[in-house]
Order: structure tokens, then C-alpha cells, then sequence
């Protein structure tokens, strides 16, 4: 699980790391979680395991100090990449207000040990929007209300996005990390950080930058070697993640699950970039979407983001219409969650949505 919240940097081969009897014997049995509701204050939830959504057994994580707190639905980047084994480190300060659900995508971590999807089962943006609804759904009945707030960077910006135009009652708010808006790696990245290199007479980085040349791409390693020259370059001028983020339960440990992991990184990166340039991330373009959006609208972008640049998520920001929004350019912030952008994320929720019904 070394990469963490980042996308893959490229696609490898899943290594079996022990007999099927030993990860049984490893793996703790976790079953279903409950369909009840809980409306009482200072009732502390703490849950994880499967709900039903979409007609396959998906992981979901949820955690807070009261049933009474506003529900964030936080969704994950990658595609791939579940940040619910990270949730108790990263996130641990927001449970005092706020109950956190959390799940893993179709395709990814928890969800994919439990449901393996073969290469040629596609992954769709309308399916894990659908999704995404389903468990907002799930997360507001279980808490008896009728809205939550909802949360998305990365890729998940993008599914964040057609999530609130496709079920805006659903939402109280949107807050979006890193905006992806058009089709990945054709948003000036590559020209950026390739000048970043030669600033830096790196010759290791402009050869590899040079030999796989701009995007648009049909080897799916390509986008892969950007991203490792990205975050060589953004690791320079943004503050570091605590190593504490990374420390995980010991239900993500095991070898299946960190097995189960890798194997969902490897599918969903592949369905995302394709063998020939022909993934989902190739297809996104939120413009066709359209302006108008119902609910409020705040989006955090790191300055120094190399792979979703500040100046194309202004302008996509500038472009939508929503009854509130507002744009947090956060300094020493890159694409990846670090403490100033999660610091700028928890300041828009207490100064927004100290309540969401």
C-alpha cells in the first residue's frame, strides 16, 4: 500500500504473498453492517464492513462521536486507491464534529477481495456515480437525515461532480480536492513539469520525460512515468505527510488485504488510462456537464499540483454556477493530501456546514 492516495504509478503484476490458508487465517470476518438508525447525541459510531450497493458487497468505514454530528461521505481517488485504511490518522481530528463514511469503490481494496473484477469487466463513471449516491443514501438513512455533505479530489473530484449534478437533493455541499476536469494528462501537466526539469538540468527526468513525449498517449506506463517525475518535483515545495498518516489497522495488514489491494490498484489504474489510451480518465470532460450546479460548490487546489493544475481548475471553477462557491488556493500543497490542504479542507467544513440536514 506504499503509494498511498496517489495514483498509481504504473501498472504491475499482483505477487501472491502466502497460501490461500494462510490469509484465511489472517483475514479478520467482517459481515454486514447494520441498517439501523441512530439519532442520538454523544452516541459515539465506529463501523466497518460491508453494505449491499449496487448489487455487490462494497466496503464502507464509519466513524464519529456522535449520530447527531453532519455526515461527510468522503470519496476516494485513484481510481483505486481507498484511503478508509488511512482514516483514523488522517481524519481523526473531524470526528469530534462530523461522522465520516467512507467506502471502497467498485474495483478497489476491500470491495475488490470481496468482489475480484476481471480486466474486462469495465469500470464506468455512471456505475460508481450510481454508487456513490447509494451509499450517501445508506449513510443519511442509518442517521436519520436527509442530506450529507460530500466530499471528492482526484479522480473522485470527477465522480464528486457527477455525483451532485445527477442528485443534488442528496448533497447539502460539495467540497472538491485537486479538481480533474478534462481528459487526464491533457491539461498542460507534462509541459509544466517538464520545465520544471530543465530548470533543474535534471537529465535523468528529462530523458524520460523526452522519450515518452506529450500526452495524448496508447502505452498506459506512460502516464506512470509522469507521475513519479511529478512528485520527485512537488515533494521539493510542499510540506510532507506525517509518517503517522500512513500507520494502519490491523485489518489492512494482512497479506490478503494488502494483496487485494495492490490487485485493485492494478485494475482500476488500467481501466482508468487503458491499454491504448482508451480509459475512462481519457474521456472525462466536465464542461459537457454543464454550468449550473444546486448545491454549494468549494473547491481546494494545491498551488504547487503539478498533475491537476491550478489554472485549469480556476477556470473550471470560474465556468460553473452554484448557489454558494469559493476557491482556496492552498501554498506548500501539491496534488496530494498533506496537512495544509487537509488544514484548508476542515476550515471550509466548520465555517460552512456545522450543520447539514
Amino acid at each position: 500500500m506504499a503509494r498511498r492516495f496517489i495514483a498509481p504509478l504504473v501498472a504491475t503484476s499482483l505477487v501472491l504473498l502466502s497460501s490461500p490458508a494462510a490469509e484465511a487465517a489472517d483475514t479478520p470476518d467482517f459481515g454486514m453492517l447494520a441498517d439501523t438508525v441512530c439519532t442520538k447525541a454523544n452516541q459515539a459510531v465506529d463501523e466497518k464492513g460491508f453494505v449491499r450497493i449496487g448489487g455487490m458487497d462494497q466496503w464502507v468505514r464509519i466513524k464519529g462521536s456522535s449520530c447527531t454530528n453532519p455526515i461527510i461521505v468522503l470519496i476516494h481517488g485513484g481510481p483505486g486507491n481507498p484511503t478508509t485504511p488511512f482514516a483514523d490518522a488522517v481524519y481523526q481530528p473531524w470526528e469530534q464534529h462530523y461522522t465520516i463514511v467512507q467506502w471502497d469503490q467498485r474495483g478497489s481494496g476491500m470491495t475488490y477481495g470481496r468482489t475480484p473484477l476481471s480486466d474486462d469487466v469495465p469500470l464506468r463513471i455512471e456505475q460508481l456515480r450510481d454508487d456513490g449516491i447509494e451509499v450517501s443514501r445508506y449513510a443519511a438513512r442509518r442517521f436519520g437525515r436527509k442530506q450529507v455533505i460530500l466530499m471528492g479530489g482526484s479522480w473522485s473530484s470527477v465522480l464528486g461532480v457527477n455525483m451532485a449534478k445527477a442528485d443534488p437533493a442528496m448533497f447539502c455541499g460539495y467540497i472538491s480536492s485537486s479538481q480533474l476536469v478534462g481528459k487526464f494528462g491533457q491539461n498542460g501537466s507534462y509541459s509544466a513539469t517538464l520545465a520544471r526539469a530543465r530548470a533543474a538540468n535534471d537529465a535523468d527526468s528529462i530523458a524520460k520525460l523526452d522519450a515518452i513525449g506529450p500526452p495524448p498517449w496508447t502505452n498506459p506506463r506512460n502516464a506512470g512515468i509522469l507521475r513519479r517525475v511529478i512528485v520527485k518535483y512537488e515533494r521539493l515545495v510542499t510540506t510532507p505527510a506525517p509518517a503517522s498518516w500512513w500507520v494502519t489497522p490491523p485489518e489492512y495488514e494482512t497479506p490478503k488485504a494488502k494483496a487485494d489491494y495492490m490487485a485493485g490498484e492494478d485494475y482500476s489504474w488500467l481501466q482508468f488510462v487503458g491499454m491504448k489510451g482508451d480509459g475512462i480518465g481519457y474521456s472525462i470532460d466536465l464542461y459537457h456537464l454543464g454550468p449550473k450546479f444546486a448545491v454549494p460548490f468549494y473547491m481546494v487546489q494545491g498551488q504547487e499540483d503539478l498533475l491537476t493544475m491550478a489554472d485549469q481548475s480556476r477556470r473550471y471553477f470560474d465556468f460553473i454556477e452554484a448557489p454558494r462557491k469559493q476557491f482556496v488556493l492552498v501554498p506548500a500543497a501539491g496534488h496530494d493530501p498533506n496537512p495544509p490542504m487537509v488544514a484548508a479542507q476542515y476550515k471550509l467544513l466548520r465555517e460552512n456546514f456545522d450543520r447539514c440536514d
